[in-house]
């Protein structure tokens, strides 16, 4: 009889043992093999695994005696070694009832009996199946890789594919071949994905592909399944792979799928496998982005530089205003200054230097004008043209060109002088323009720029040293009257309350132009002017250019050949023989003995100290004179002697300032400057002491003469035999 309790414990045991049941075969499966990485579902290397693996000590992993390289959701990667006496039976470890070799493999046997269907091996392929005796295979085998066999040392070597390459292996009609080895094998899959040539048996592979058996797909959401047949069994068998853009397993008992962060990240977009237009959508986005940020970037700096532009413009005119309107200077609208020039041709060019181009223009009235358009427009630039407005607007000469007014809109910095329609000395001198000039011309220029400097120098307080003189600033009108031109680089000088002799100020100028006195002490004087003007007199008598280097090394410098050739009595080498053109030059003694007398004047303007030089009211009275006496004859036994005050340079220890707003420029009387008085009386001379020989114009020769009752400054020049035609000059004649 059955009692109650039996049939509570018969109760019990019908609703427990399924549990029990299922807790008994449940077995978890280990996904990692040493430091390796865990191998995804359905593979492990534990008996709960689905697709078991073998796990070494090492951490290495293989299928039956063959290493697994790699697993993926389609297939299983091995590694054949090459070894020619490997039983066939070893050929079976490939194949269970959840992988098998896939027909995309090329089997490599040996001693077969029955002949297989034609295939190429490679030819890097062949050295790798010559292996050593200890692989049972002989030194001398020789493999073909063009049929189906060879023979070779007793071994018959034979390549096995499969016709149908979307399947697997045929266990059976592979073992029908009655082969004995099993040599190696090639995927040739992989063997088409590699780039290289280079392919060894060493690393040859063997695809396996893998299932998990079933007829119903237990795949997760978002998974593709594909459905197979074994090829042991024939029965049904699936495999689960994520769709794009999703990442896992794809099994409903492993980690399913999952989606990714980012359905197509950037190599998949530029590589095209994102689907759709997903790569012209991005790089039209990149494209319009790249572009706006391009585009938002210029604006903000073109709105700072403008900005900035702007504030810098409003000082600047701001600044014209005040100078211009201090010294009455005219305006004129940028436009009219545009149509002028005809928007600034190059046909209108007149020239261009350092700091602007020069175009000629018709402004009111069609008057021709000379329009300085400045190059750079820094401070510096500024510096330059608010002090050539403020100098040349102070000092009114016949011999300083005028200026017209300026044009200050558009940031642009624009000058306008007086038109010169016959250009200037330089270019007369040497043949730019013209045929050249006459010696009555050349000495009317050389006076009338003397004046000019002169006028500078003596005649206002403070005193404007130029700083600039040469022959490009002298510009000529109809009539070749001179006109001193450029006071960028002027200075106003020191006032008489002060007895120092110069201003210190950083050497600036035009090279073969610049005291070299000035530029080694940095003193800058009205001597300085002088030595520049003394550069422009050898220009005038010798036509030369002031630094050519096409001359010999030690006469690039024109002063130096001048004073060289000056002392050493050698004038007529260095005389532009365009002066002696005309034939009453030739047998004019006023012509020849004038050069001399202008040779020497040079000569003391070019000594290296200042101390040296006479200054410039003394060059242009004896200039003056020298053109009034034009028809008197300089006697053997008369000269002129001149009597001079001290040549006190103006004087203060201040450094060099521009000309300020609120200074105040104004005719005086040359007080304490040099004063001229001219006597005709007989020559007497002297030996004095030689100069020092630091200076260019110091002269070892004893026969040096100076005045009794001259300055420092006023020495001759030797005079030797000058000869030119049938005029020649005694060796003690004074010119």
């Amino acid at each position: 009889m059955i009692t109650k309790h039996s049939l509570l414990i018969l109760l019990l045991s019908l609703i427990f043992l399924p549990i029990i049941k299922c807790q008994v075969n449940y077995r978890p499966c280990q996904q990692s093999c040493g430091s390796s990485k865990p191998f995804p579902y359905p593979f492990g290397f534990s008996s709960g695994c689905e697709i078991r693996l073998n796990c070494t000590v090492h951490g290495e992993i293989f299928i039956g005696e063959f290493p697994v390289q790699s697993v993926d959701s389609n297939s299983i990667i091995l590694k054949i070694e090459s070894q020619c006496n490997r039983r066939f039976e070893t050929f079976h470890q490939l194949f269970s009832h959840k992988y098998a070799p896939t027909s995309g493999n090329v089997i490599m046997l040996q001693n077969c009996t029955e002949n297989q269907s034609p295939c190429t091996i490679p030819e890097p392929l062949l050295p790798s199946l010559s292996k050593s005796e200890s692989d049972g295979c002989h030194n001398n085998n020789n493999v073909s890789g063009g049929g189906g066999s060879s023979v070779s040392g007793g071994l018959k070597l034979s390549c096995y594919i499969e016709n149908n390459t979307r399947g697997f292996v045929n266990e059976t009609k592979l073992e029908q071949n009655g082969c004995k080895y099993f040599t190696s094998s090639i995927s040739l899959e992989r063997l088409r994905n590699r780039s290289d040539s280079a392919v060894s048996l060493d690393i040859a592979t063997i695809e396996l592909g893998w299932w998990l058996q079933g007829d119903r797909c237990l795949c997760s959401d978002h998974a593709n399944c594909t459905q197979i047949e074994s090829p042991i069994d024939g029965k049904p068998g699936f495999r689960c792979r994520c769709n794009e853009g999703f990442a896992g397993d794809g099994f409903l008992a492993g980690n399913g799928c999952r989606k990714t962060s980012s359905t197509c990240n950037p190599a998949k977009y530029m590589s095209g496998r994102c689907g759709g237009h997903a790569r012209l959508i991005i790089l039209i986005g990149g494209f319009i982005f790249g572009v706006s940020l391009m585009v938002a970037l210029g604006s903000i700096c073109c709105y700072f530089r403008r900005r900035t532009k702007l504030r810098v413009t409003k000082s600047t005119k701001r600044r014209f205003t005040e100078t211009t309107n201090n010294y009455s200077v005219p305006i004129y609208p940028y436009k009219d200054i545009e149509k002028a020039t005809n928007n600034f041709s190059e046909k209108q060019r007149l020239g261009t230097g350092a700091y602007g181009t020069v175009y000629s223009g018709k402004l009111y009235n069609d008057e021709y004008v000379a329009i300085k358009r400045i190059k750079h427009r820094d401070n510096e630039s500024i510096e330059q043209v608010m002090n050539e407005i403020k100098l040349i607007s102070s000092v009114r000469h016949p011999n300083l060109v005028r200026l017209l007014g300026c044009s200050i809109e558009y940031g642009e910095q624009i000058l306008v002088y007086e038109f010169m329609p016959n250009g200037t000395l330089n270019q007369h001198l040497q043949r730019e323009k013209g045929s050249g000039l006459s010696w009555p011309f050349r000495v009317k220029i050389a006076t009338e720029t003397a004046q000019a400097i002169a006028h500078l120098h003596s005649a206002i307080n403070p005193p404007i040293y130029h700083r600039d003189i040469k022959s490009s600033n002298i510009l000529l009108d109809q009539n070749f009257g001179s006109k001193v031109a450029d006071f960028g680089l002027s200075r106003l000088g020191i006032t008489e309350i002060s007895h120092v002799s110069h201003v210190s100020t950083a050497p600036q100028g035009t090279p073969g132009y610049v005291d070299p006195q000035y530029h080694q002490d940095f003193h800058l004087s009205d001597k300085s002017d002088v030595y520049s003007f003394g550069v422009v007199l050898v220009e005038i008598i010798t036509g030369l250019k002031v630094v050519d280097f096409s001359r010999p090394h030690n006469e690039v410098n024109l002063a130096s050949l001048a004073v060289d050739r000056i002392r050493k009595g050698l004038l007529k080498d260095i005389i532009d023989p365009i002066v002696f053109l005309e034939p009453e030059a030739t047998n004019d003694g006023w012509t020849l003995s004038s050069i001399h007398k202008v040779a020497e004047l040079a000569f003391r303007c070019l000594a290296f100290h200042r101390d040296m030089r006479p200054c410039m009211t003394e060059v242009a009275t004896e200039l003056e004179q020298l053109s009034l006496n034009k028809w008197d004859s300089f006697g053997e036994n008369s000269s002129i002697i001149d009597h001079f005050s001290s040549c006190s340079s103006s004087s203060s220890s201040e450094n060099e300032k521009p000309l300020s707003s609120n200074t105040t420029l104004k005719d005086v009387e040359p007080k304490g400057k040099c004063h001229l008085k001219l006597e005709t009386v007989p020559v007497s001379f002297k030996s004095v002491d030689r100069l020092n020989s630091n200076s260019p114009v110091s002269v070892q020769d004893p026969h040096i003469w100076f005045s009794e009752q001259s300055s420092p400054s006023s020495n001759s020049f030797p005079s030797k035999s000058f000869d030119h035609g049938s005029v020649s000059y005694g060796r003690e004649a004074s010119l």
